[in-house]
């Protein structure tokens, strides 16, 4: 097993194109790293740099304290899992599992012992004899899996590997691939533009935008503290909202409001403090949909902070209410207790737990808090 660390990289294309910017990350030994971030953000350019399948313009790639910038993909003791699992059609599973050991000249009982272990891992030894035509989506996906762990690699690599599967088949492969790496305590590197994939299994996520890092934490840190408005808009899902807003303090009582001109909304006395310098000057106001309740169902613990609106929209998601409204005009997204009494075209008071507020200079989008 070994780590992996990116020192200063950057890969350009023709035409100025730079997918990846200066990126630096050190991944740990088995550590389930996963590169999250929209599409072109240079997440899997990354995987392919380091897989070897893509040549480095800057920078140095360490598998271990070895660089590998100038060692072939097969001498990284690398296992990559394709988007499209790249399985060979005239081969049974076996075969195509076995097929990366018999280019080694591994002995026919060592092929035939991995090859069952790994299959009795994934749940697929009854499938051993069938070629890939015959198996489900889900089934392709274990046996490319499977095909990458009989080589005991030091890294996994697997790139967008859920992205083929329906919703719930997804949901089930990522509870199998976490389980998977307890199991084989071998380093991952996973990339998704799914941020609900990359919070659910991540040891640690990075965040990636037009080939630069954003932000490197654990799930929960990316969401309880993210470092800029676009960390804190794609973690989260349905994503953060966002008001334009002013730091106004009140004369009568010294304490300090976000005031939107749609809503005065008040700050917790124990922030006001770090605020200070901002006071009177534009911001971006940003609170999740899970931190607006309707004032009626409103937890225990949280401090109202009352938002009026207009229901635009509402979906039943069973457990809970999305509604979508408008402050002024102003849209948001509040997620609400289902036993809340809503229809499109109500007026409703909303209570804002400020104590989970996230604020952001407008000019740099980082975080102030």
């Amino acid at each position: 097993m070994a780590s992996v660390s990116y020192e200063h990289i950057y890969k350009r294309f023709s035409g100025d194109v730079i997918a990846v910017n200066d990126l630096t990350l050190d991944v740990q030994d088995k550590e389930f790293m996963v590169f999250v971030g929209p599409s072109g953000c240079g997440k899997s350019t990354s995987l392919r740099l380091l897989a070897g399948l893509e040549e480095i313009s800057e920078g140095v790639i360490k598998i271990g304290d070895r660089i590998v910038n100038d060692v072939p993909p097969k001498d990284r003791d690398i296992a990559m899992v394709f988007q499209s699992y790249a399985l060979y059609p005239h081969m049974s599973v076996y075969d195509n599992m076995a097929f990366g050991l018999k280019l080694r000249k591994m002995p026919k009982s060592e092929i035939d012992d991995k090859v069952k272990d790994a299959a009795e891992t994934l749940g697929i030894s009854s499938l051993l004899d069938r070629k890939p035509k015959a198996l489900s989506g889900g089934q392709r996906q274990r046996v490319a899996v499977g095909r990458a762990i009989v080589r005991h690699p030091q890294v996994f690599l697997l790139d967008e590997p859920l992205s083929n599967l329906d919703a719930k088949l997804r949901v089930e492969t990522r509870a199998n691939l976490s389980r998977l790496h307890q199991q084989l305590e071998t380093t991952f590197i996973y990339v998704t533009h799914d941020q609900v994939e990359a919070m659910t299994m991540a040891t640690r996520i990075a965040v990636l935008k037009d080939g630069i890092l954003q932000q490197v934490a654990s799930p929960q840190m990316l969401y309880d503290h993210p470092d800029n408005v676009f960390v804190a808009g794609f973690i989260g899902s349905p994503s953060m909202n966002f008001f334009d807003a002013t730091l106004v303090e009140q004369p009568d009582t010294g304490k300090m409001v976000v005031d939107s001109g749609s809503f005065r909304l008040e700050i917790p006395a124990h922030q006001t403090s770090d605020l200070q310098p901002y006071k009177g000057q534009q911001i971006i106001f940003g609170i999740r949909p899970e931190d607006i309740h309707s004032a009626e169902l409103t937890p225990p613990g949280v401090i109202p902070a009352r938002l009026s609106a207009t229901v635009d929209v509402t979906e039943l998601m069973g457990n809970e209410i999305f509604v979508y409204g408008l402050t002024g005009s102003k849209p948001f997204i509040a997620r609400v207790d289902p036993r809340t009494q809503v229809r499109p075209g109500d007026d409703i008071e909303f209570n804002v737990n400020m104590a989970n507020m996230h604020i952001f200079d407008p000019k740099t989008e980082l975080g102030i808090l």
